[in-house]
This record gives C-alpha cells, sequence and structure tokens, in this order.
C-alpha cells in the first residue's frame, strides 16, 4: 500500500487504519477456536511504540494473541526480555539497577481483559513468567496487553571504528579471549543512528511441549523464537527516519507523526532509526529489497543495494520464493568484534566497513587502511550477501542458535559463496572460498586454535575468530564438498525440498541431513551420512581445508607456543596482514 500524506488523512485511510488496529479482544485468557488459514496458528503481536530518539528511551503496549499448538493445555506464558541479558559474570538480581552502559526493558504491566495478571521476573531479568487466569485448551487461543518501557545507551564512536574492529579481530586470534555478546551490541544509539533489535517482551520458543525459558549469552546469537505475525505503530518525531523489519503500509500525522508496519512470519521485529538516515531501493523477483544508509555513506548505500538485490534473485532462483515482501540491508555502528548481525527482514552491516575509498576524507586514514581497498570492499560485498541469505537460512527457516548455530551460519555463508560464483564467475569464487572461509581457519589454526566440531552449542565456541573458523567456515565448506558427492541437480533439489519443508518452522540439524539423503542415490545415502559426520562431529579440518602454515607464522613473528609477536616490525607486518585478510568475523 501507499505511503500516506501527512498532512491530510482521508476517510479511506481512517477506515483502512481502523481494519489494521482493531480494538483488543476481550476476556482474560479466554479460549478462542483458531481461525482456519495460515496465519490463525501463528502468535500475533500488535505493538504501539512511542520512541524519544533524543533521551534514547521508548515505551508502549503490546497485545499478544498465542495459540496453543500443542495437545496439552498451557496456564503459563514466558516472556524474553532481551535487552536485560548480560554476561554471566556481570550477572546481578532482577530488580537491580540497570549498568548505564547497557540497555534495560522494563515491563510494567500485563493483563487479560482488564485484570492483571500474576508475574514474576526470572533468569535475572530476562525471562518473564506470566500465570493465566484459566488454561488454553489445545487449538484454543490466549490473548494479553502488556506495557513495556526501555532505554538503550549511548555507545562511543570510538568502540565503532574500523581501526577497532581490526584490533579486536587481532586480539581474538592472539590472546584467545573469551567472548560473549552483550545486549547493548543491538540495542544502543552510536553515530546518530539507534538500533532497537529487542525493544519488546518476545515469546519464548516452544519446544517438545515445553517453554524455552532461559537464555544462555555466548559469542553466537541469542534471540530464537517462533515465527510470528507483527502489526506495529511507531511514534516518532517527522524528522526521524524509521525503518523496521516490515513493509511500511501508513505515515500520518495526528498530534505526532506515527508509521504503520506490518509483516507475516517474523521471528523478530527490529528498527533502525536516525535524522540522516536515506534509502534506496529495487523490486526483484516479487520482493522489495531496500538499503538504508547514512547521507555521508550515500554512494556505498547505492552499491550495497545493487549487491542485495543480485543476492535476493540468486537466492530466490536457487532456493525458493523469498520469505518477506521486504528485505532491507542497512548500516549501523556495530561495536568492533560484530561485523553484522540480522533479524528477520532486516540485515544489519557495521558502519565501519561502509567506506567510500574515493571520498577527500580517505586522506586522513593511514596508508595501511588506503591501500586495502579491494580487501574491504569485497569483505562488505561478502557480508551483505550472507545477511541477505540469512533471510532463507535463520529467519524464514528457523534454528536454535544456542544448540545448533551451525545450521543457519553454515547455510548463510556458503549462499554468499554461491552469489559470488553466479554474479561474478568462477574465477571470483574461488578468490572468496580462500579469503572468506578456508583461509579463515588456516589462519585461526596457525595462531595456535584447536580444531573442534562445528556442531557444538554456541557457548562452547571461545570467541568470534574460532566461531568463524569452526562454525562458519567449516560448516560452509562442507556444503561445496556435498555439491561434488551429489551433483548440481541432486543438491538444489535437496536444498529446495529443506526449505520448503520447514519455512516458518523450527529446524533440526536433522532435517537438514534428512533432505540431503532423500535426494542421493542409493549408493551414495551412506556417503552423504559420512560427510555430515566428518565435517560437522570430527576434527579433520587440517586434512579438509588446510593445516597450520608454519612459514606465514615464521614470517609475522609468531610460534604455536607464543602467539604473540616478538618485536616491533613482526607486530607491524601483522597489522598488515590482517587488513589484507579482512573478513566479517563476528
Amino acid at each position: 500500500m501507499a505511503r500516506r500524506s501527512a498532512a491530510g488523512l482521508s476517510l479511506a485511510a481512517l477506515l483502512c487504519f481502523a481494519w489494521l488496529w482493531p480494538a483488543p479482544a476481550a476476556g482474560g485468557a479466554r479460549q478462542q477456536p483458531a481461525a482456519p488459514g495460515e496465519t490463525a496458528e501463528r502468535t500475533l503481536y500488535r505493538i504501539s511504540l512511542r520512541l524519544d530518539f533524543d533521551a534514547r528511551s521508548f515505551a508502549g503496549t503490546q497485545t499478544v494473541r498465542w495459540v496453543n499448538r500443542d495437545d496439552r493445555p498451557a496456564s503459563v506464558l514466558y516472556f524474553h526480555l532481551y535487552p536485560n541479558l548480560r554476561p554471566v559474570e556481570e550477572g546481578r538480581a532482577a530488580d537491580a539497577a540497570p549498568a548505564p552502559d547497557e540497555p534495560r526493558l522494563e515491563v510494567t504491566e500485563v493483563t487479560a481483559a482488564g485484570v492483571a495478571l500474576q508475574t514474576a521476573l526470572e533468569d535475572a531479568g530476562v525471562s518473564l513468567r506470566v500465570q493465566l487466569r484459566e488454561a488454553v485448551a489445545p487449538g484454543a487461543a490466549a490473548d494479553l496487553t502488556l506495557a513495556f518501557k526501555g532505554t538503550v545507551p549511548e555507545i562511543d564512536a570510538d568502540e565503532t571504528s574500523l581501526p577497532a574492529h581490526v584490533i579486536q579481530q587481532v586480539g581474538a586470534a592472539l590472546r584467545d579471549t573469551r567472548e560473549i555478546r552483550r545486549a547493548r551490541d543491538t540495542n544502543f544509539r552510536a553515530r546518530g543512528v539507534m538500533l532497537l533489535g529487542g525493544f519488546h517482551p518476545v515469546l519464548a520458543a516452544r519446544d517438545g511441549g515445553d517453554w524455552r525459558r532461559r537464555v544462555e549469552p555466548s559469542v553466537g546469537d541469542t534471540v530464537f523464537a517462533d515465527a510470528a505475525d507483527y502489526e506495529v505503530e511507531v511514534s516518532a518525531p517527522r524528522e526521524l527516519a524509521v525503518y523496521t523489519s516490515a513493509e511500511e503500509t501508513f505515515a500520518f500525522q495526528m498530534g505526532e507523526h506515527r508509521r504503520a508496519f506490518r509483516a507475516r512470519g517474523l521471528r523478530s521485529f527490529a528498527l533502525v532509526a536516525g535524522r540522516t538516515l536515506r534509502s534506496d531501493s529495487r523490486e526483484v523477483g516479487g520482493v522489495r529489497v531496500r538499503s538504508v544508509y547514512t547521507a555521508e555513506h550515500e554512494k556505498t548505500g547505492r552499491r550495497v543495494l545493487q549487491v542485495a538485490a543480485e543476492a535476493a534473485r540468486v537466492f530466490t532462483a536457487r532456493f525458493g520464493p523469498p520469505p518477506f515482501g521486504e528485505i532491507t540491508v542497512t548500516e549501523a555502528p556495530l561495536v568492533a568484534g560484530l561485523g553484522s548481525t540480522e533479524f528477520s527482514g532486516l540485515a544489519v552491516t557495521a558502519s565501519a566497513f561502509y567506506v567510500d575509498f574515493d571520498s577527500p576524507a580517505m586522506r586522513n586514514l593511514p596508508e595501511l587502511v588506503r591501500e586495502q581497498r579491494v580487501s574491504v570492499e569485497e569483505s562488505l560485498e561478502f557480508a551483505v550477501a550472507q545477511g541477505v541469505a540469512h533471510q532463507w537460512w535463520g529467519a524464514a527457516v528457523g534454528n536454535d542458535p544456542e544448540r545448533e548455530p551451525v545450521l543457519d551460519e553454515a547455510l548463510a555463508h556458503w549462499s554468499a559463496l554461491l552469489y559470488v560464483r553466479d554474479a561474478h564467475g568462477e574465477e571470483r569464487a574461488l578468490v572468496a572460498l580462500e579469503d572468506q572461509l578456508r583461509g579463515v581457519y588456516q589462519i585461526y589454526r596457525t595462531f595456535g586454535g584447536e580444531d573442534m566440531p562445528a556442531e557444538r552449542p554456541a557457548r562452547e565456541y571461545r570467541n568470534s575468530f574460532q566461531y568463524a573458523a569452526v562454525v562458519t567456515s567449516k560448516g560452509a565448506l562442507m556444503f561445496v564438498a556435498l555439491r561434488q558427492l551429489l551433483g548440481e541437480e541432486r543438491f538444489f533439489r535437496a536444498l529446495r525440498a529443506y526449505y520448503e519443508a520447514n519455512r516458518f518452522e523450527v529446524a533440526r540439524l536433522d532435517d537438514l541431513r534428512a533432505a540431503f539423503v532423500a535426494e542421493a542415490e542409493l549408493l551414495q545415502r551412506r556417503a552423504v551420512t559420512r560427510l555430515f559426520q566428518r565435517w560437522l562431529s570430527e576434527r579433520h579440518g587440517d586434512e579438509d581445508i588446510a593445516p597450520p602454515n608454519p612459514q606465514l607464522a615464521a614470517a609475522l613473528g609468531v610460534t604455536a607456543g607464543q602467539p604473540e609477536p616478538r618485536d616491533r616490525n613482526a607486530l607491524s607486518r601483522l597489522g598488515r596482514f590482517f587488513w589484507r585478510q579482512m573478513t566479517r568475523i563476528r
């Protein structure tokens, strides 16, 4: 639907808006038969959000309809308050004052039919337990309303710069430090841009008839939810550009500027806002692809649009129809160590990578940076392609990023390699395979990292360097081997079948393996099973990818037992090496 002018809201618009925002259903957690149709079984969020950009705060209400898809009654619901997630060592009481450099989300009231429900915070304030007034029978629905408010921190610009990203990357390689994702990584304001990656209470995912109650921080993604439908209204100053996971259906002015968004089948709803944000879009195979960027990064933002649109075209042709009507790729000043992050309908890449090497500002950067133009631009292209691929793998086909992170990470990064091949040819694809996948693993091993299985839970990987080398690289390279084993036709037929069977569901590794076994010839089936076992469950990285490179280690002044450069010249060589080898390492 076209965007409407804020100056005069027509009668037709008012009638349509009334349809979009029906009054909350009456009746405390009352039983309601699920209507037939695709969305009847999915959770529905109707959210009204008021955003105070300058105060770094927000407040809102959400009406949630949850349908009990299990075969047992349920009398308790669990919501996750992701901005309250803290590393274990920083754990604190649920009612403790929030740290000034961390976001905070507070639920102030939970009601059903105007009657307050009993609630309790658990897991240090990350999980909210809601006791319903009566059990919800299988196939029936519960309606409740939550009021919430929150704040986000201001991130120092120095934490988001390109040098900061590279320094962090070098430190992870040299010192093997443990990294844990923080809530501030995806809920913050910095450099005039605000990212809200988890501003509202999210129903916990269901697993075998039980709630996934706990959220465990790790180096991997933390948001895990079942697919849901969203209808969201955002109130914010008119001069503030707001882009979200969903398609904008209205923009209008009634005392304050409001925008309405609507989407189906999302696992998360995120937004990015800023006064200098711009956008450009393109229609590709039934999906609108949009690039969002700051005014100073317009040239790079338009190049990102070309990459994202071509990636969407490749993935639609290879995997199946796009899961959403709109896919947005945006920059945001992510902190060092987080090159990109993905939400349903919204892929975010660190602003640090939006470098225009032809701009006058480049003269102020060190030659070490300026001489790595090809490396930086190719890294950005690969990151954008894998961000779009995550809309198929992770957003549409869901998986538990805590228990089986290899499912979406490996497929998304292999898909980025597929994009390079289909868009630029085999020669460029071989270079990308070496730089973005095989090279990452070899560098990791050269700097003393230990080979390990790629199918482990996210908490078992120490930092972004290890995560990228093992989960991302080994996992993605398995698909290269699998494609060689099965051939083009059988391989892509299996992948399309996996996508279609698991779209808007939560898949397991067994589902992926079964899809490829089903398409294999009879004599190939054991080979497929062995290939999954070898690449994901065992330790054959040095044989299958590349062993440590002693010549490289010697040239950089690094030894297996002493992963620190021995002299200043070695440190200089090490710095240049990492700039040349820069990849999207979390």
